[in-house]
This record gives structure tokens, C-alpha cells and sequence, in this order.
């Protein structure tokens, strides 16, 4: 005990925070804090003096240690009881074997179909009070440093379509819709035929609503099934999935791109964009986030190197034609989701503990504000990366598309992403309804 004590009291002396520990019978830091843990047992304050953050958090989760004060300052705090870098803790030969065999165990549609609910569905009205307007629950794009979180959605919303270079009556799938912003946002902004595939039974018929609300019937749906059951009809020109790679699986990426090659027509484009491991090899997030992350937030979530993914793209035939990195964008966009429900903590508490009771809806609220703020601080500090990665089902006819050799509609030039005129409404009323 005496030892770890040690190791914290030089820590927080080192901090850039002024941060205090309670324990039953001692106390550690600043009389004045910014931000103070009080701990009820032992074992949570071994974790902090390992540096095991993920068991700190889930102390928390759990009771076992209540935080006092601000979710930003003890994330200013954290990095300072590392004891390494957590994006390179597990590499290696056995680490990667037994995330494999872990992923072929948890990665089927019933068990996907489950672990996406145990998300997704927690409560529509609670992601509501943190999430922009059109609910648009992945990384945001600000393109100018002025823009708010709303604002930034939809530029991310409108690069993901310029990129995929979207026009009238073309044929669009969305694989992992969500709560239907990109769906709808290309079929009212680019006219194309919009179909929208989820998980996820509260996404499904909110989107469905939505639709209804803005006369999309027969310009957009939305499915309810798993992307390995889905069967169009004929193949789309365009496609798009956001989100969906860190629930894929490593041992199921391979399928999953030859599904996502079968349903893109020759000559078409494919746009993913997730969530990336930061190095080379990494079976999860160290210093016990992973586990955290997995226990409460994304059941079965895996996370890949770029370089992974993209090995999976050629290998079923498909070609990279651009990769991009909004790592940094996806730290401020999970900040503006922190600091939405920090301010609402009231209201999200209700809501919670209204649908799922005292005790779990106020540990999922604990869960959250962690997740929230420490994914923020990964992302900040390189431990997870964001990338958009283009690419083309090539033809096989060099004399295809806008420059002979693309063999697809792709320019091979990034002019449409900055000269080209924004795209005219199909739609009288543009903007979502309140939420």
C-alpha cells in the first residue's frame, strides 16, 4: 500500500491539474482541487497507481469511486498515471491470436444484432440531448474553425457526398445508417435513390418517421437487417458505410468487403469511414480502455489498423483512390458531445433511469461521461485515429469515366471537393425537425 501511495503522491504532484485521492482514512493532492476521486476500497486506487485507467473507469461505473468536479479536468489528469502508451500496450504474436479467436466467437448476426442494440437502443431521447439536430452520431468535419457541432455534421455529411461524387437518380446504399443523416441528406441534397440498412429497432423507426415526415417515400428507406442478409435487387452505383467498421470484426472483415464489392456496381465508388487503431498490429487499447470500452459501450467493437482495412479493400477487389485522416476533427466533436452532456446531466439522468431504473440508468450515465471525454482525450493524444477511405470497383475498361484509364466515375483529381457549386435542394424544407 505504502508503495503505491508513493507512486501516486509523485504523480499528482506532476499533474497539470490539481487533482485530490480520498481513500477511508487518508487523503492525497491539493486541499483545493480541481477535480477529486474518492475511493471506497483498495483496489481501484492499486489501478490508478498501475496506471490501469480502463479499472479506475470502471470503478467508477460501479460505485466503487464517485468523481467530483469536472470530466475534462480528470481527463487532463489521466495521461499523467500512464505507465505507457496504450495504443501500443498489446502487439505481438499472441495478443493478435487471441483477439482473432475472440472475434470469430462474438461476430455473428445474432450475436451483432445484440451487441449494436445493447447500444444503439439504450434511448433515442437520450442521445438526443447531446448529439446535433440530425442526430449524426460519427465524426464531424470542420472545415472552418468557426463551425459548430451542427454546422460541422453537415459538412461531413456533404464531403462524404462529394467525394462519392452523388448524382440525380443514382442509386445509393448506406450500410449502418444510424438515426438516418447521411440517407436523408443525399437523397433531399443530391437526389439519389437512398437505401439505409440498420441494426439497431429504434434507428430503424426513427428514420422510417422521418422519411414520412418529409415525403421521402419512395427516395429513401430504411431496412432492419444485417449487412450479410441483405439482398438488393440490383447493384448500387454508390456507397457508403460510417460507423460500421469498428463493429465489423477482424475475423469478419474479409467478408465484409467482399459483400460491400458485390453490391457496387462496376465502374462504382465505396466510401468507409471508422475508426482506426494507431498502430500497426494492435489487438485493442491498452492500459485496460479496452476492456472498458467493451464491458460497457461497444460490446464486440475491434478496432484495425488503416493499413489492415485497406489490405482487406484490394484483396476483394476493390481500389483505393483516397484515404484521410480526421483524427483530430473526431477529438473536437466528441469534446462538443462531452461538454452537450455535461450540461444536461439532469435531464440525462431522468431519461436513463426513467428506461432502465435507478441503478443501471445512473451507471450508464457514469459509463457515458467516460467514454465520451476519454475517447476525446485518445483521440487528442493518437491512441485511435479516423480515417475516410475512397475506393472504385474498376470496370475493366480503360476508356470509361471522366480521364481514360479511371475505369470508374472517380475524377482522379480532388477539384469536386472545393470548386464545384453546392448541389441544389430536391427539397422545400432542407432542415431536420426539432428534437
Amino acid at each position: 500500500m505504502k508503495q503505491w501511495l508513493d507512486t501516486l503522491e509523485m504523480r499528482l504532484a506532476q499533474l497539470p491539474v490539481a487533482l485530490a485521492l480520498h481513500w477511508p482514512g487518508g487523503r492525497a493532492g491539493p486541499p483545493q482541487p480541481d477535480v477529486a476521486l474518492r475511493f471506497h476500497g483498495p483496489r481501484a486506487l492499486a489501478a490508478l497507481a498501475l496506471g490501469r485507467l480502463g479499472d479506475v473507469g470502471r470503478a467508477i461505473v460501479e460505485g466503487e469511486v464517485e468523481l467530483e468536479g469536472s470530466v475534462r479536468a480528470l481527463m487532463q489528469a489521466a495521461t499523467g498515471f500512464l505507465a505507457g502508451d496504450p495504443a501500443r500496450e498489446e502487439t505481438g504474436g499472441w495478443p493478435r491470436l487471441r483477439a482473432w479467436l475472440r472475434s470469430v466467437r462474438v461476430h455473428s448476426p445474432v450475436h451483432d444484432a445484440r451487441q449494436v442494440q445493447f447500444h444503439y437502443d439504450l434511448s433515442d431521447d437520450f442521445y438526443a440531448l447531446w448529439l446535433d439536430p440530425r442526430r449524426v452520431y460519427s465524426c464531424a468535419y470542420f472545415r472552418t474553425p468557426e463551425l459548430d457541432l451542427a454546422a460541422a455534421q453537415e459538412a461531413k455529411l456533404d464531403h462524404i457526398c462529394r467525394k462519392l461524387q452523388l448524382a440525380p437518380g443514382e442509386r445509393f446504399l448506406d450500410i449502418g445508417a444510424g438515426w438516418g443523416g447521411l440517407l436523408l441528406w443525399a437523397a433531399e441534397r443530391y437526389g439519389v435513390q437512398a437505401t439505409g440498412i440498420t441494426l439497431s429497432r429504434h434507428q430503424h423507426a426513427f428514420v422510417q418517421q422521418r422519411i414520412a415526415e418529409r415525403g421521402l417515400q419512395g427516395r429513401a428507406r430504411m431496412e432492419l437487417c444485417d449487412y450479410r442478409q441483405f439482398a438488393p435487387a440490383e447493384r448500387f452505383d454508390k456507397l457508403a458505410s460510417v460507423g460500421m467498421l469498428e463493429h465489423v470484426g477482424r475475423a469478419q472483415m474479409r467478408r465484409y468487403f467482399d459483400t460491400v464489392h458485390a453490391m457496387v456496381r462496376p465502374g462504382g465508388l465505396v466510401l468507409n469511414h471508422g475508426i482506426t487503431a494507431a498502430a500497426v498490429g494492435s489487438a485493442q487499447l491498452g492500459a485496460g480502455l479496452g476492456e472498458f470500452i467493451d464491458r460497457y459501450i461497444f460490446p464486440g467493437g475491434e478496432l484495425l489498423h488503416v493499413s489492415d482495412l485497406l489490405e482487406h479493400t484490394a484483396a476483394a477487389g476493390l481500389e483505393m483512390v483516397d484515404t484521410e485522416n480526421l483524427r483530430p476533427h473526431y477529438a473536437r466533436t466528441l469534446w462538443a458531445w462531452s461538454d452537450a452532456l455535461e450540461q444536461q446531466l439532469g435531464a440525462a439522468r431522468e431519461v436513463l433511469c426513467a428506461q432502465a431504473g435507478a441503478e443501471r440508468g445512473e451507471r450508464a450515465l457514469r459509463a457515458y461521461r467516460l467514454y465520451l471525454a476519454g475517447s476525446a482525450l485518445g483521440f487528442e493524444q493518437g491512441w485511435m485515429a479516423l480515417h475516410q477511405m475512397l475506393s472504385i470497383r474498376p470496370n475493366g475498361d480503360p476508356s470509361y469515366g471522366p480521364i481514360r484509364g479511371a475505369q470508374s466515375d472517380y475524377p482522379f483529381t480532388r477539384d469536386a471537393l472545393y470548386s464545384r457549386p453546392a448541389p441544389c435542394s430536391t427539397s422545400s424544407n432542407p432542415a431536420p425537425p426539432a428534437t
